[in-house]
């Protein structure tokens, strides 16, 4: 486990905001009965719990700035160090009663991810990393897998939903590493998805159009776990959209197959 101060300030909000989504995750199977939908119930669940994280923050460390996917940014006095915050990552699994979403909370200091916290209240599994610290899982330390050939590697992706776009591209890259992958999941939770990278449970992962909210955390999880976490657009990670991690071997042939799919 990491006992720095930082740490303890993370894990506490996260545990404080995921009391508040496990009370509503008890309360799906009842949403046929709220007058306005599964939608306002599930957006009540994310401000209710961003809220929760917003404040406890505030009070450990007055003055940080946030990135927060519901409220958007704050600017703090602080100007070196910013919260990224997802209160529910994972809303389409959540609504149906799947077991695989979370919280994810990331620091940002001088525009670098610096310690970040994935915390899957279904299972009670608290991931989380700080820079020169490592990677750990609730007391267990995490590594990401040592498999060096792809076709014995499983890797994890997200597929654009309805609306978003860069469906054909999708189709294209999913062709071309299926023939070069032993196979490839999709379960619907970035930030949990990427954590799973960390602990060695998928060899890597790619996703386009996420915000910084969805990968902060796992990228960390993942450089403390051993692992290399990059992008796909060539900006930065603390501003990029198209990023792709796993155990080094992965991660070369993982973007190798992409490129085919560019080309």
């Amino acid at each position: 486990m990491i006992r720095s101060p930082l740490m303890t300030v993370m894990t506490d909000a996260v545990m404080k905001a995921s009391r508040s989504l496990k009370r509503d995750f008890g309360e799906v199977e009842n949403l046929q009965v709220l007058a306005k939908g599964p939608g306002d119930f599930v957006s009540k669940a994310d401000h209710k719990a961003e809220q929760i994280l917003r404040e406890s923050l505030e009070k450990a460390r007055p003055g940080y700035g946030f990135v927060m996917e519901e409220s958007g940014v704050v600017h703090g006095t602080d100007e070196s160090n910013r919260w990224h915050i997802d209160p529910l990552d994972g809303t389409h699994n959540f609504l149906r009663g799947i077991p695989h979403w979370n919280i994810s909370l990331a620091l940002e200091r001088d525009n670098q991810f610096i310690a970040g916290v994935v915390y899957d209240a279904a299972k009670d599994e608290m991931f989380m990393a700080e820079k020169g610290k490592g990677a750990y899982v609730n007391n267990r330390r995490l590594r990401v897998s040592g498999r060096r050939e792809p076709a014995e590697m499983l890797v994890g992706t997200g597929i654009p939903h309805i609306g978003k776009g860069g469906h054909g591209l999708f189709l294209r890259e999913l062709a071309a590493v299926m023939p070069r992958f032993a196979n490839v999941r999709r379960m619907g939770s970035a930030a949990l998805d990427i954590a799973y990278v960390a602990a060695g449970r998928l060899d890597g992962y790619w996703e386009r159009g996420l915000n910084t909210w969805d990968f902060a955390a796992g990228s960390v999880l993942i450089r403390e776990a051993g692992g290399t976490f990059g992008t796909l657009d060539g900006k930065p990670v603390t501003s990029a959209k198209d990023v792709i991690c796993g155990n080094e071997t992965c991660e070369q042939a993982l973007r190798a197959a992409l490129k085919t799919a560019a080309a």
